[in-house]
């Protein structure tokens, strides 16, 4: 269970009379399903009410791939791919000891990173997951257009039946049309699930299990954060207590800014994951903070002294675990020309603990505020656990700040100007 606390004399000028006024009426339209986006809040219980059959699918799919291939390259934008990719990194760092690779296409439309990803699987044996509900928007159509042409012409057309594997809605679209034509391996986006809360469904698990990652773990810490999360009295909810704090902290305090910390490099997408669920489901009507990241001790070194005495813009929101993954242990020198010897014995784990700490102390005293979710470690369990505790705390913020989780309408506008300006047919 994620343990949720705050530092910082602001939280003592909070005032939550409203969210106690108001804390059970939200909790309600998120439990019963009756608040606007009702229609999307199918993850509440998904992990609980998936098939155990389904889980083995996908892990037997997943063995099949790993034991076929050399890499899969999942194709897939925002919520399609950033869920996964912070998992497998979070877990297994940017340096595995497996051999078998996860590769990322179709997030992006530089044309420099796309063919360098194509060149550098050009000599690999891959499996394709491509992840679309529709299966054309821009980003990853044009990038599988791209990689079945040379998967085609290296390997011929049969090859593409077993190496691509869809997941896609259950009914209709161009790449359910495409994968029963012809005889991909289907795994199913649900109606109810939007694209940034799909990273417990097989758009994340997928990909999770052929990164050698244990996803019965990661759906059990789900299913625990089901029970965990779910009360209606939002003071012993930490995942609505930390909902209601950060709505305070923006309607009350005038903060403009949530910046998500973590002192571990390969969190960094957990980060991006976060900026995209709370950014996307908040930023309507002229509302909403402002989702930024950091990695410290790294970022210190660049936007430090702005977060300790810049403008009064932003808080601070720590994912901390207690585990590192891995540790070392500072040797001693007899020179110490570096004057580390003080040094010498302890673990590097340690000295980014004091780091946090003596950070955390600075900022809290100077006027950037801190919410601290600490975890055990970070491992499959906890990360499903920690991925809930966040799906609860968006719709909570959201339905306080008065708008739908659950809809973007405001990315649609620079797609149809990018459509009218690549001339696509019917968009005027």
């Amino acid at each position: 269970m994620v343990q949720y606390s705050r530092h910082g004399n602001v939280f003592e000028s909070l005032d939550y009379s409203e969210i106690d006024r108001r804390g059970e009426e939200v909790a309600l339209k998120i439990q019963n399903k009756t608040g606007e986006g009702r229609d999307f809040l199918g993850w509440l219980d998904f992990a609980s009410k998936m098939p155990d059959e389904e889980v083995e699918r996908i892990i037997a799919t997943a063995e099949h791939i790993r034991a076929n291939y050399d890499a899969l390259v999942v194709i897939g934008i925002g919520g399609s791919y950033l869920g996964a990719r912070a998992v497998i990194e979070a877990i297994n760092g940017f340096f595995p000891e497996d051999k078998f690779e996860v590769i990322y296409l179709g997030n992006t439309l530089s044309s420099t990173y796309t063919a360098q990803v194509l060149n550098h699987v050009k000599d690999k044996r891959i499996a394709i997951n491509v992840i679309s509900k529709s299966g054309t928007t821009t980003e990853p159509a044009v990038a599988f257009r791209l990689l079945k042409e040379r998967l085609e012409e290296k390997y011929g057309k049969a090859y593409l039946s077993d190496a691509i594997y869809a997941t896609t809605d259950k009914n209709k679209g161009a790449l359910k049309t495409e994968a029963e034509r012809e005889g991909y391996t289907s795994f199913v986006i649900p109606d109810d699930i939007g694209g940034r809360f799909s990273v417990i469904t097989p758009v994340g698990l997928l990909p999770i299990a052929c990164a050698n990652i244990n996803i019965r773990e990661f759906i059990r810490g789900v299913r625990d954060g089901e029970k965990e999360y779910s009360s209606l009295d939002y003071r012993r909810n930490p995942a609505y207590f930390y909902g209601a704090t950060r709505y305070l902290l923006y309607a009350q305090q005038k903060f403009a800014s949530e910046m998500f910390v973590s002192y571990e490099l390969q969190n960094k997408m957990i980060e991006e994951w976060l900026k995209q669920l709370f950014d996307e489901s908040e930023g309507k009507e002229g509302k909403a903070l402002l989702c930024s990241s950091g990695v410290f001790t790294t970022d210190l070194h660049s936007m430090g002294q702005f977060i300790q005495q810049g403008s009064r813009i932003l808080f601070e929101t720590i994912i901390k675990e207690k585990q590192p993954i891995a540790d070392l242990v500072v040797p001693y020198d007899e020179e110490n020309l570096d004057n580390l010897n003080y040094l010498a014995g302890k673990t590097v784990s340690h000295i980014n603990d004091q780091a946090y700490h003596a950070t955390l102390k600075a900022h809290t005293e100077g006027h950037s505020p801190a919410n601290v979710l600490e975890i055990e470690k970070m491992d499959a369990y906890n990360l499903g656990n920690l991925f809930y505790f966040f799906f609860r705390a968006t719709a909570f913020s959201a339905y306080l700040l008065g708008v739908n989780p659950f809809n973007q309408p405001g990315v649609e506008v620079y797609k149809k100007n990018m459509f009218k300006l690549l001339g696509k047919p019917g968009v005027k």
